[in-house]
């Protein structure tokens, strides 16, 4: 969702497409591919699964020779997973120019390693491309010099305006029976709410509970799904409706008509806002405080009790439209960022 614009923004350089194979379902990842009309990686590492030290490290192994093969002038990175990290630490260690986007997003939860991945790529970067003013004001408290701030806006926002009618043309709610506004989508992926048997069983009741109130549709990761068989925790979903991982536009038309998000997504808190739908997000800390901001977005924490509260009370408010979107979510961020770097590349 966030290279796919730059790769389409007017004025974009040649580029490479380097596909490290952090996120290595092959179905999800071609889905993706497929939704997003991205090209072909030109490199695919096939790093796969492991430990987060265990991935890095072969990212470190393996990106060298693609740098030294190819010699870009920039390597662009994207969000704060470890491919994020891994990509920008070879590059600077070449000497080859680092541009971050969605820099300066912070949760402030150190635990998270997604928070570890977003400070550490940031000080790495020559270029931090913000999705705005309170991801710039974080990068200052950092040390970062404003000559390397760059606000671009929200380049997700970019690829949910430019495929939304597509995804409304699919007709999702009625290819599963569902009533537009009736009925709620629910993700959960974040290793601190799934690899916790008691802190998923927390969830499992919440959305349990939710399903007494509509209908509940829920594409289960894999890692959650092996979670909730290995943990015997699968019966106690009750009427929740366990569906196959959707493509994107598919789960941007799920969303657009849903009555209710529950979610740990980071990319969902940000789709909602955009789309107006109520998201409970079942996380203490979120780096999208925009979307608090916003009012469509509301932080329940991982427990049973919470999570049935929060439902209740957007449950006894009437549905929302489209709140006002933050500043420079126009779908214009990659157009910035691609400008940003050519400023950048132009005074070196």
């Amino acid at each position: 969702m966030k290279v796919a614009p730059l790769l389409r923004a007017p004025a974009a350089a040649t580029h490479l497409l380097v596909h490290t194979g952090q996120h290595y379902d092959v179905a999800m990842s071609d889905a993706f591919f497929r939704d997003l009309e991205l090209p072909a990686p030109d490199v695919h590492l096939g790093v796969g699964s492991g430990s987060h030290a265990e991935q890095t490290g072969r990212m470190l192994l393996a990106l060298e020779p693609v740098y030294d093969r190819y010699a870009p002038d920039w390597v662009v990175v994207y969000g704060d997973v470890n491919s994020t990290l891994a990509a920008a630490l070879v590059a600077q260690k070449k000497g080859i120019r680092v541009a971050h986007v969605e820099a300066g997003v912070r949760s402030f939860d150190r635990t998270m390693p997604e928070e570890t991945n977003r400070v550490l790529t940031d000080q790495l970067a020559d270029l931090c491309l913000t999705p705005g003013a309170s991801a710039d004001a974080n990068l200052r408290r950092e040390g970062i010099a404003d000559a390397r701030i760059h606000a671009v806006g929200n380049v997700m926002v970019d690829t949910l305006l430019a495929l939304r009618p597509r995804a409304t043309a699919l007709g999702m709610p009625a290819r599963f029976g569902l009533a537009e506004r009736a009925y709620a989508v629910a993700t959960f992926h974040r290793a601190a709410n799934v690899d916790d048997r008691g802190v998923l069983r927390e969830i499992v009741r919440g959305l349990a509970y939710l399903a007494t109130t509509m209908p509940v549709l829920f594409p289960v990761h894999p890692r959650t799904r092996a979670r909730l068989e290995a943990f015997g925790l699968r019966a106690e979903l009750g009427a929740v409706r366990l569906v196959e991982p959707q493509g994107y536009l598919e789960t941007i038309g799920l969303l657009e008509r849903a009555r209710l998000v529950l979610t740990d997504s980071g990319g969902l808190q940000v789709e909602t806002t955009v789309l107006g739908v109520p998201c409970l997000t079942a996380r203490t800390t979120t780096e999208w405080s925009e979307t608090v901001a916003a009012g469509t977005n509301r932080l329940v924490a991982p427990e049973a009790s919470a999570i049935r509260a929060a439902i209740e009370r957007v449950c006894s408010t009437s549905a929302t439209e489209a709140a006002p979107r933050p500043p420079l979510w126009d779908g214009r961020a990659a157009e910035r960022a691609v400008a940003a770097m050519l400023g950048a590349s132009s005074t070196r």
